[in-house]
């Protein structure tokens, strides 16, 4: 009796153990959820678009700025005595850059002068003032970079690109906490912490998330700097619509857990008709959103699309056609 006594109590135990562990995760997922939703809005869905709370833009530069990142001014350049003029400060606590500040500019790679990575692993890069680190401080399970983004070229000088899984939520909306550090390396934002104005995505995104419009386009200020121009400050680069493709391409990005971003070059090819593809190991995540570029600083692609943006081999990116087009002229149209 005493021991049939005991097992129906320490069943009784493991149902309750079992309920309690039930009840904490779904504890757990509610407030999770519920830290989400403070950092998330419907916006217009039927145009794709968000135009974004100056206040809460505000307190997400604040936030980048008094945890993960700081400003500081950019590096000097090095003397001509130095053997390699590109590379990053020595003393920076990252791992220093296998490669350079990109090509340089006006190189056309059909022609010459470019190699695919050997082998086809990303390596560290050295910080360019046109791309960086995207945040999303607060309790939203993202606080620090959680994607990249770079600079493009627009008549209003304030446009970046980046995926639209990186700024949109599926179901929940458009995130309202978003801050973006260009050149941004070893907690350092050498070229200020920018904020959104607007938010522009595809609407057939916000439908169903349909990986063949996974790109998105943010116009951006800096706080405290009122009048002051992105791409004065960072340059950008040129955004290419319907690229020519097989193309030489180099992908560039911040994966999560590092302070510094990595880069690969190889060749970019369609993989059907809507999207564009990239094999190089080693773009972890992170990297969504970073730029796919061509004859030095041509944009012709984003990390995103196909599989969330890749796996452990490949990388993809929706491509840049029509569709991408309007979505870029409504954000520039859009002041």
């Amino acid at each position: 009796m005493f021991t049939r006594v005991r097992g129906r109590v320490v069943r009784i135990c493991l149902l309750v153990g079992v309920g309690c562990a039930v009840l904490m995760g779904c504890a757990g997922l509610l407030w999770k959820l519920h830290g989400m939703a403070a950092y998330l809005a419907d916006g217009d869905s039927a145009e794709g678009s968000y135009v974004q709370d100056a206040e809460q833009a505000d307190r997400a530069a604040a936030a980048v700025l008094d945890g993960p990142a700081r400003e500081a001014p950019p590096a000097a350049p090095a003397s001509p005595a130095s053997p390699d003029p590109a590379a990053p400060d020595p003393a920076a606590p990252g791992p220093a850059a296998q490669g350079t500040v990109g090509p340089p500019a006006g190189v056309h790679w059909r022609s010459g002068g470019w190699q695919p990575s050997d082998p086809l692993v990303a390596r560290p890069a050295a910080a360019e003032p046109a791309i960086g680190a995207l945040f999303s401080p607060g309790e939203d399970a993202d606080q620090d970079h959680h994607c990249s983004a770079s600079v493009v070229h627009s008549p209003g000088g304030d446009l970046i690109a980046t995926a639209a899984h990186c700024v949109y939520r599926g179901v929940f909306g458009f995130r309202t906490n978003l801050a973006f550090a260009p050149g941004y390396r070893d907690g350092k934002a050498p070229y200020g912490v920018w904020v959104p104005t607007r938010i522009d995505v595809d609407p057939r995104w916000i439908d169903d998330q349909d990986p063949d419009y996974d790109v998105a386009f943010l116009r951006m200020r800096r706080p405290g700097h009122p009048g002051e121009r992105l791409e004065d400050a960072a340059g950008a680069q040129t955004v290419r619509f319907g690229p020519e493709l097989p193309s030489p391409a180099r992908v560039v990005g911040y994966p999560n857990d590092t302070e510094y971003p990595v880069e690969c070059f190889n060749t970019a090819r369609a993989e059907g008709p809507t999207q564009l593809r990239l094999d190089c190991a080693d773009v972890p995540d992170g990297t969504s959103g970073g730029p796919v570029l061509t004859d030095a600083h041509t944009l012709i692609g984003v990390v995103g699309g196909r599989d969330g943006g890749g796996d452990e081999k490949t990388s993809y990116s929706s491509l840049f056609d029509d569709g991408v087009r309007a979505v870029y002229e409504r954000a520039v149209a859009n002041r």
